[in-house]
């Protein structure tokens, strides 16, 4: 399997890393849409949304206090933030791997794009 996100997770890839633990690793967004534009991803690689199998909730079952201690850390909790995920190619996804990408730091219009 040739994955970035894959190689991130096992720092053969350099990259800014914000958080991580056992499951999860955060970082920085080579190219930010916004002045915080953090990449969450889990270490295990699971294709997208549309993948994720029962075996997985478990796993994932703290993403969003992952989620929420990211963005208290990177200051744009009280001020609000967006958290995305893309499915498939017509969502967006350009990397197969699940991810979330938060963005924050300026005020976020709708609808995106």
């Amino acid at each position: 399997m040739d994955c970035i996100f894959c190689s991130i997770a096992e720092k053969k890839i350099p990259s800014t890393i914000v958080y991580e633990d056992d499951n999860f690793l955060a970082f920085k967004d080579i190219n930010p849409e916004a002045p915080v534009h953090i990449l969450l991803i889990p270490k295990k690689h699971i294709q997208g949304v549309d993948k994720v199998q029962k075996e997985d909730a478990e796993f994932l079952k703290n993403i969003y206090s992952v989620i929420q201690d990211i963005a208290e850390k990177q200051g744009i909790s009280s001020s609000g933030y967006r958290v995305v995920t893309n499915v498939g190619e017509d969502g967006g996804q350009t990397v197969n791997h699940l991810h979330f990408h938060i963005l924050g730091g300026r005020n976020l219009q709708w609808p995106p794009g």
